[in-house]
């Protein structure tokens, strides 16, 4: 279920600001240096997956010690982007309503 959630941001944030996008910005290089920058740099593990529009695989890295946490989108060509980041990053493991609560 968590991993539902955070694919749920993610390819919400993937339909918001596209790889191209951030590729204007010089926030991407090959995948394999984004990985290892977000773990060497910042100790950030992947957390969960999913597929965004046109193919993009949409990660999301973070750190449990330093409560750092990244998304990337990562184009089929290979290419890595930087697409938000922050601070406070927790897991979760919140229950679905029960049928018939409209909160």
């Amino acid at each position: 279920m968590l991993n539902k959630l955070y694919l749920t941001l993610a390819v919400a944030l993937t339909s918001v600001t596209t790889a191209a996008q951030a590729q204007q910005y010089r926030n991407c290089a090959p995948r394999d240096v984004v990985v290892d920058r977000l773990a060497g740099g910042y100790g950030e593990t992947r957390q969960s997956i999913g597929l965004g529009a046109q193919g993009a695989v949409v990660e999301v890295f973070a750190s449990t010690d330093t409560g750092t946490w990244t998304i990337t989108v990562t184009s089929p060509a290979g290419v890595t982007c930087l697409v938000a980041s922050g601070q406070s990053f927790e897991t979760l493991a919140e229950a679905l309503p029960a049928e018939g609560n409209d909160a």
